[in-house]
C-alpha cells in the first residue's frame, strides 16, 4: 500500500507513519491524563493541560511540510478548538451542568465535521465520510471514557481506552496513505 509492494514501507514513509502515530497516540493520551486530572481536581492540571494543547501545534509542524504555513495553522486552530470544547465538556459533566454539556457536545461534533470537510478539501484520498466517521468514534468514545471516569468505572475507562488507541492508530494510517499517495512520498 505504501511502497513499491503491499508489504513493504520505505524508510521515508515508515518515518511519517512513525510521526502520525506518535501525535495521534499523544493526543489520546493526554486527553485521558486531562480527564482524569479534572476528574479527581489533581494538582498538575494546567501542564496537563499546557501539553496537550502542545499536540495541535505538533501536527501543524508536520502537515506544514506538505501542505505550506496557511493549511497547516487551519489544522492546528480546528484541532485546538477540539481540545478546548473537549475542556468545557468534560468540566460541564463534571460540575452536572446538563445544558452547558450540550451545548459543547453539539460544538464538538460540529468541529469534527469541520476537520473532516478541511481535511478532505486539502488531499484527495482523504474523504469527509471516511474523517466524519472515525472522528465521530474518537468523539464518542472519548465522552464514554470521561464519563466512566467521573462515575468511578474505572475498569471500563481502561477498556475504552484501549479502543481509542486503536482508533488512533486507524487515524495515523490514514494521514500517512494520503499525504504518501497525493505526494508520493517514496
Amino acid at each position: 500500500m505504501y511502497g513499491k509492494s503491499k508489504n513493504c514501507l520505505t524508510c521515508r514513509q515508515l518515518q511519517l507513519s512513525n510521526k502520525f502515530r506518535q501525535l495521534w497516540n499523544e493526543h489520546v493520551l493526554w486527553t485521558r491524563s486531562f480527564i482524569v486530572s479534572t476528574a479527581f481536581c489533581l494538582p498538575d492540571i494546567e501542564a496537563v493541560t499546557d501539553r496537550l494543547l502542545q499536540n495541535p501545534c505538533d501536527f501543524a509542524r508536520v502537515l506544514r511540510r506538505f501542505y505550506g504555513r496557511h493549511k497547516a495553522e487551519t489544522f492546528k486552530r480546528l484541532f485546538t478548538d477540539h481540545l478546548l470544547i473537549a475542556a468545557a465538556l468534560v468540566t460541564a459533566a463534571k460540575t452536572g451542568d446538563c445544558e452547558e454539556y450540550e451545548k459543547q457536545r453539539r460544538l464538538w461534533y460540529r468541529n469534527a465535521e469541520d476537520i473532516a470537510k478541511f481535511l478532505a478539501s486539502i488531499n484527495p484520498f482523504w474523504k469527509v465520510c471516511l474523517w466524519r466517521g472515525l472522528l465521530f468514534d474518537h468523539l464518542r468514545m472519548t465522552e464514554d471514557e470521561a464519563a466512566y471516569i467521573l462515575d468511578g468505572q474505572f475498569e471500563r475507562s481502561i477498556r475504552i481506552y484501549q479502543c481509542i488507541q486503536q482508533e488512533a492508530m486507524k487515524m495515523a494510517d490514514v494521514l500517512t496513505c494520503g499525504i504518501v499517495r497525493q505526494f508520493c512520498v517514496r
